[in-house]
């Protein structure tokens, strides 16, 4: 057994060095709150926060003034979501998303429903991919929000989002869309398309744990929302609690460097995650979920017919991967993505999702290859 290799990256990823290096300070040497005015503690975080706010403005085309910092993804999909049904449920009640988002998304709009909200959830093809005509012809004069994420976290599908908010923002609705594996690995701008809300995970990016951001539009349109933590007035009144500074100038710097390394980070990437995939699918029975062209760079999802995933994973413990989402991992269930691209129960589980980052290596691949290989036959055949 060799090294253990990591391939788990739409979990988490590491924390860069030089990220790591930006936040070190902030925990020791300045570590003010950023809502102290009355001295310079408080003035060198307030700096340092505004400094983060413009990278992660930088790295999706926004204004700075449109970001607002959260302690996550999941945050800033409640935030957004929950604060857009308070502040226009007088308009309507009606709220889209695709059977494919995240359960952060699913489970945060299934609540609304308790409180008036009625939702209806777009099915997906098989390849994970939405119908854009149904989807207009869901939207109705009292759909207030629809909901599509930018990428699918099981099997890389991607959304063609800018087409998704021309439709949205036409029929006089908000998209809010959840960017959380898209951030850093594909290329976002704002600017060009009319999306209203969009949610950043900073450990999805080679960022901390902990620290998250939620882009709200001003103009064309402008969007408002209720704040969902009271207390303080902080982030424009619209989050309030004390900054996590340091987690704020670590997903700064993870933007400005997913930024500078976008192109060749997913060149390098998708040419490891090509090579593995097309060595596994020399196997028998092998098969990509999801397409194979509209995709994020660095995932595959590869059902092994005949075998179970769990077993396959069990079978070789210093190399990660997953069989779903990280956050779902202890229901025991198949899983709702895979489900809802029509497969059958025994193909879920017997899939496997590769996600590759940035300090992969072609030897690492090479190794998983071999081995992965190796382990296949030996379950087909019973050993």
């Amino acid at each position: 057994m060799g090294p253990a290799v990591y391939l788990d990256h739409n979990a988490t990823t590491p924390v860069d060095p030089l990220v790591l290096e930006e936040m070190l300070p902030f925990f020791s040497k300045h570590y003010g709150n950023a809502s102290s005015r009355t001295h310079s503690f408080g003035w060198i975080a307030a700096d340092a926060v505004e400094r983060a706010r413009k990278q992660v403005a930088s790295l999706i085309g926004s204004e700075d003034q449109e970001i607002i910092f959260t302690s996550g993804a999941t945050e800033a999909i409640n935030l957004g979501i929950k604060g857009v049904f308070e502040n226009y449920k007088q308009k309507g009640r009606h709220i889209i998303c695709s059977s494919t988002e995240h359960k952060a998304v699913l489970d945060t709009c299934r609540s609304l429903e308790k409180n008036g909200a009625e939702l209806t959830i777009l099915p997906v093809d098989r390849e994970g991919k939405l119908d854009l005509i149904h989807l207009e012809n869901a939207i109705r004069p009292d759909t207030i929000l629809v909901c599509i994420m930018y990428a699918n976290n099981e099997t890389g599908a991607l959304n063609p989002i800018d087409r998704i908010a021309e439709i949205v923002n036409s029929k006089g609705s908000l998209l809010f869309c959840d960017s959380t594996q898209a951030a850093g690995k594909i290329r976002i701008n704002v600017k060009d398309s009319p999306i209203a809300l969009l949610s950043i995970s900073a450990h999805k990016l080679y960022g901390p744990k902990g620290c998250g951001a939620l882009f709200i539009r001003r103009k064309n349109p402008r969007v408002s929302i209720h704040a969902q933590i009271e207390g303080g007035g902080h982030e424009r009144g619209l989050r309030s609690g004390t900054l996590n500074v340091p987690g704020i100038v670590g997903l700064g710097k993870a933007c400005e460097l997913s930024e500078t390394r976008l192109w060749d980070d997913g060149d390098k990437i998708s040419r490891l995650r090509t090579k593995l995939e097309q060595y596994l699918l020399d196997l028998e029975r092998v098969y990509v979920n999801g397409s194979q062209r509209d995709r994020l760079p660095n995932t595959t999802n590869l059902s092994f017919t005949g075998i179970r995933a769990s077993e396959l994973i069990q079978r070789l413990p210093h190399f990660a991967m997953a069989t779903g989402s990280a956050c779902t991992s202890a229901i025991p269930e198949p899983s709702h993505v895979l489900k809802a691209m029509s497969m059958e129960d025994a193909h879920i589980l017997s899939s496997v999702r590769f996600s590759l980052g940035r300090e992969n290596t072609e030897e690492e691949i090479d190794r998983v290859i071999s081995e992965l290989s190796r382990a296949v036959k030996e379950l087909r055949a019973g050993k």
